[in-house]
């Protein structure tokens, strides 16, 4: 079988489930949502013309908090009334016999105060994200903390509710979860910062409240995934070892891994071997 007829055969992942074929639709921004984060109709449709062929498709992020939305056009799950939009878009998927996957998400310190009607965003540590014009977040408190780990989970119940077969955990990007365990962005002194295990807190206590919310809501068939950025740029920042650590922890939680860069590098040469000798 050569490796063009693989790609088209069937794949099981962890969890049991038999994906038609190993093509996957990566959660690709459209900036197409209406000004408060629900469905366009022309969002809709254009899952259902990439939907059949391709065994899943990963929708594009949704934001989990109206302090959480990254750029304009969005789409949200921050509360019940979005859930018969995006339930829209997974029906549109899943009958043309593709898995519909969610990717959830908050921006952060990422967050542009004009998308959030000029307030102040909120971040793990009262940082500015490093680029030209970056406003300054405010940092959560740890009772804030709690909750917008409760929000993730609220993000996965209606997930499972608008019938999607899976959620993509957003650990990517700088956004809010990347933002806790980097040192960059994470200086906190109390349990959610500090040492790379307090930092991890975060992004583990988002992946067990969504097997939390699977369990309830779902069954053993949903499918977790979780989106990483190996490396930062920034001094101090995330590193390969860093990565490795977490992605340890993440392995045996998780149907699907994938890595991602946006639009700027996220492996520094220094970290490959080969580009070390040059």
């Amino acid at each position: 079988m050569t490796s063009n007829e693989r790609i088209l055969q069937p794949f099981t992942l962890p969890n049991g489930i038999e994906l038609k074929n190993r093509l996957l639709m990566a959660p690709m921004t459209t900036c197409t949502g209406y000004f408060d984060g629900t469905v366009t109709s022309e969002l809709v449709e254009y899952y259902r013309a990439r939907a059949g062929s391709i065994g899943t498709i990963i929708v594009e992020c949704c934001f989990i908090d109206d302090y959480g939305l990254a750029f304009p056009g969005a789409i949200g799950i921050d509360n019940d009334e979005k859930i018969a939009g995006l339930a829209k878009i997974a029906e549109a998927i899943k009958a043309q016999g593709s898995k519909a996957i969610l990717q959830i998400y908050h921006g952060g310190r990422m967050v542009d105060p004009q998308l959030i009607g000029g307030r102040q965003p909120v971040a793990p540590s009262a940082i500015a994200a490093p680029r030209e014009g970056a406003a300054m977040p405010r940092a959560l408190s740890g009772e804030e903390v709690e909750g917008m780990i409760a929000k993730f989970g609220d993000g996965v119940r209606r997930a499972i509710l608008a019938g999607f077969d899976g959620v993509e955990i957003h650990g990517a990007n700088t956004y809010l979860i990347q933002q806790f365990y980097s040192p960059n962005s994470n200086q906190r002194d109390d349990e959610w910062g500090g040492s790379r295990d307090n930092r991890a807190r975060f992004p583990l206590a988002v992946l067990d409240i969504t097997h939390k919310m699977a369990r309830q809501y779902a069954d053993d068939a949903f499918i977790i995934g979780y989106r990483f950025s190996p490396e930062e740029m920034e001094v101090p920042g995330i590193r390969f070892d860093d990565t490795m650590y977490l992605l340890e922890k993440l392995a045996a939680a998780v149907s699907t891994i994938c890595t991602s860069r946006w639009v700027r590098p996220c492996v520094r040469l220094s970290s490959i071997p080969a580009m070390r000798r040059r």
